[in-house]
């Protein structure tokens, strides 16, 4: 079986998934202008080669995303796992603000923090309806580094009832931040989280207290980001780290890296794609992809076989922390 097809069952739940996981951001036009055509096409490419875990939420094209994966997914019999996000609603506003993280939305939608009790049910709600489904897998609290009282007293326990409704099936954050992922996995009973840009090549931040106390928790981890948006697939001058403009620093240290590799016959995306799968604490890793292409290469590049020793060179080298 091809590495990205196997599947992994959570441990608090009976969901099982792929160990690649479909980011639906850049499907909805993240930075510039994705068709329906392109969009269905990459739905239905991640469905046929096996990927069967597919993350959304409201910000993602301001509700595009959504209806692009629910318009694909309604047709689909065989068994696949939904996740998307609460803690933003979409409001309309008449005076429109320029979308410059997704130009093709609707500019009169803007996406508004709301993590209130009724916030919550409202995003919740909002997000069934676009998706054209009844219920959802698993649902996260997202970027909720300036609301962890109020995902911890407000969400949570609006996100407990609808499982045990059988509404949702798990809950989880989806953050960027170890230390606010800490703060909320300390307070309440999560399922899963979503960490983005904290486990790869450029930054293993996440190794050193996140994910050992994941494991002691049951708490399955997907990761994302794992090209740190996009200078650890391309480390050239212009790209981007952390959606800005990467500093000098980062593009060396990402070049030195993609050399190391290159010597030894590995692809720098290749590895940065297989770099979380080995902390065992890791459940999927999460990519996004624009297009049928994309993902495809992204597929080839998770199930190339790499040295064994890769990872224990690059600690020696002094390049990536020690597990």
């Amino acid at each position: 079986m091809a590495r990205h097809t196997e599947k992994k069952r959570m441990k608090r739940t009976s969901l099982e998934l792929s160990r690649l996981s479909l980011g639906t951001a850049p499907l909805a036009g993240l930075f510039s202008g994705v068709d329906d055509q392109d969009s269905d096409e990459l739905i239905n490419t991640s469905l046929s080669a096996g990927v069967n875990y597919f993350d959304t939420a409201p910000l993602y094209g301001h509700g595009m995303a959504e209806q692009r994966l629910g318009r694909i997914l309604k047709n689909v019999k065989e068994p696949y796992v939904l996740e998307t996000k609460v803690g933003r609603v979409l409001q309309y506003v008449e005076k429109a603000e320029p979308m410059p993280w997704f130009p093709d939305a609707d500019p009169h939608l803007q996406p508004v923090f709301d993590y209130s009790r009724e916030g919550i049910l409202k995003s919740f709600n909002d997000s069934l309806e676009r998706l054209g489904v009844d219920h959802i897998d698993i649902a996260l609290m997202h970027d909720a580094e300036n609301h962890v009282s109020e995902a911890i007293n407000n969400a949570y326990p609006v996100l407990a009832d609808l499982k045990a409704q059988g509404v949702i099936k798990a809950i989880g954050i989806g953050i960027n931040f170890c230390d606010v992922a800490m703060k909320i996995m300390k307070e309440v009973d999560l399922d899963i989280a979503l960490i983005a840009g904290r486990y790869t090549l450029l930054d293993q931040s996440a190794q050193r207290e996140l994910l050992p106390y994941a494991i002691e928790r049951n708490v399955d981890i997907t990761i994302g980001g794992i090209f740190n948006s996009g200078v650890l697939a391309n480390p050239v001058p212009g790209a981007t780290f952390e959606y800005l403009p990467a500093s000098d620093e980062i593009i060396k240290k990402a070049q030195e890296i993609g050399a190391f590799l290159s010597e030894r016959g590995v692809p720098l995306t290749a590895a940065a794609l297989q770099f979380p799968l080995r902390h065992p604490a890791v459940t999927s890793v999460l990519t996004g992809s624009r297009s049928s292409a994309e993902l495809l290469a992204n597929i080839a590049d998770f199930d190339r076989e790499l040295p064994s020793n890769i990872w224990s060179e690059l600690e020696d080298a002094g390049l990536i922390e020690r597990l």
